[in-house]
């Protein structure tokens, strides 16, 4: 599996990916970093980052195929991009979706504060997590 900044010629494949994966967060991806998981010259999934601080990160969007979805995509992807972060990683996650707090719980992030009605689509509040790289 190669890591990789996406390129023009991923917006197709990302866009799938985004309408196969309606529990994923829905940030326009391209208006930040994105990383591609590409298997044999597809992109099996992606990550959305941005930095907020020179030693602060924030995790928008993960999602992974369903077809490639538990060979280690998502895990690679994060891994990936936080291995040469200095500092400390954010993320918000659907306080239903317990599979991704477990995954994400799995990597190191915990759980430090909720925001009530975060998310419009269906109407719900918001766990925010926090791993600390250093």
């Amino acid at each position: 599996m190669l890591l990789r900044p996406a390129c023009d010629h991923d917006r197709a494949a990302i866009e799938a990916i985004q309408q196969a994966c309606p529990e994923a967060s829905s940030w326009d991806p391209f208006g930040y970093d994105v990383t591609v998981a590409d298997l044999d010259g597809q992109v099996a999934g992606f990550l959305v980052t941005r930095r907020v601080a020179p030693d602060e990160l924030e995790v928008l969007n993960l999602a992974v195929a369903p077809p490639m979805r538990r060979k280690g995509v998502a895990r690679a992807l994060v891994r990936g991009v936080l291995e040469t972060l200095e500092g400390a990683a954010f993320l918000e996650v659907r306080e239903s979706n317990v599979a991704a707090r477990k995954f994400y719980e799995s990597i190191g992030f915990s759980a430090i504060n909720r925001r009530p009605k975060y998310y419009v689509d269906p109407p719900e509040g918001a766990i925010v997590m926090k791993l600390r790289s250093c």
